[in-house]
């Protein structure tokens, strides 16, 4: 009962990382009744490119990786979702089939909650609509930023700072390596580039002493080293 009752929206602390946290407890009683929560294992898609969303996903525990398909058939890694992040929410509310696509990269569990929850509430409460133009508003400027480093950002750069940034948020294990684990593939789909440049780069970074490496694991061994190439030193 205890574990049903920590599992309801209204008592789940998780919602105060999203636009949720805008609902009213008798809205967040009527999502609570009406969601689903699911277990997915690493590598499993939530859903792919062009489906139609029949509601959204509020992560519980766990990552996934939002990507999309290019032209030659190469994925680009827009941005990794983690606790209390809402996937699919524009699509949605748009009513338009899905941009990118959204795979574990860590074993998950997610709230799947109904598309009429979501439009029902926000039609009749306008501060969800407001939190969720918030929301909206926020991965704009992310893809503005990522827009940015592409252009004006060598591989090398992009390399450091995605490391910076998965120590930074998603924090170290206790042998100092980071606590997400990519694939040489998965971060060259990060920064845009070809797989056998990111291994180039990393085996670089590697001799150098910035980063150490045992396996797929990956540690910063010197964050100012890092810091210092991301700003052009």
């Amino acid at each position: 009962m205890e574990e049903a009752n920590h599992n309801r929206c209204e008592n789940c602390i998780i919602r105060q990382f999203n636009s949720l946290r805008a609902m009213s407890k008798a809205e967040l009683k009527k999502v609570s009744d009406s969601k689903i929560t699911k277990k997915v294992k690493k590598g499993e898609a939530l859903f792919e490119e062009g489906d139609k969303l029949d509601g959204v996903f509020c992560v519980r525990e766990g990552i996934s990786k939002l990507s999309k398909l290019s032209a030659n058939g190469k994925d680009q890694i827009v941005k990794l979702a983690s606790k209390g992040e809402v996937m699919g929410q524009r699509s949605v509310i748009a009513e338009e089939y899905t941009n990118l696509s959204a795979v574990a990269v860590s074993d998950m569990e997610v709230c799947f909650i109904p598309k009429d929850s979501i439009v029902h509430t926000l039609s009749r409460n306008p501060d969800y609509a407001i939190e969720i133009l918030r929301h909206m508003a926020h991965d704009l400027k992310e893809a503005d930023d990522v827009i940015v480093n592409m252009s004006q950002k060598t591989v090398k750069q992009r390399i450091a700072e995605a490391f910076l940034y998965l120590k930074n948020n998603y924090g170290e294990d206790d042998q100092g390596f980071l606590v997400l684990t990519l694939s040489r593939e998965d971060i060259a789909n990060v920064v845009g580039t070809a797989t056998e440049s990111a291994i180039r780069i990393i085996s670089e970074f590697k001799k150098k002493g910035m980063i150490r490496t045992s396996g797929k694991k990956i540690g910063v061994l010197n964050e100012k080293l890092l810091q210092d190439l991301i700003e052009g030193f």
